[in-house]
């Protein structure tokens, strides 16, 4: 699993392929948490809500860049949300 300690608030958030994902909100245990001001929509068109992105899909942390290992559709099908933030 990657070390997230690097992860730091406001950083862009890429998939494989450059395309911008979101920004962090912030990082905690096994999970990067998206802003809700900058995370694209569910599949059900629901916006405004935290999207979690698995640690396991960071491929390199470079500046204030987030750069995941799976292009960004891949990446957005793989984001976990919760209805209580």
């Amino acid at each position: 699993m990657t070390d997230l300690s690097q992860v730091r608030e406001h950083m862009n958030v890429v998939g494989a392929d450059g395309v911008h994902l979101g920004t962090v909100d912030h990082a905690t245990g096994h999970r990067i948490k998206l802003t809700k001001a900058d995370s694209p929509q569910t599949r059900d068109g629901q916006g405004a809500r935290h999207h979690y992105i698995p640690a396991g899909l960071v491929a390199e942390i470079e500046g204030d860049t987030v750069r995941l290992s799976a292009n960004a559709a891949v990446a957005q099908e793989m984001f976990e949300t919760t209805t209580d933030d």
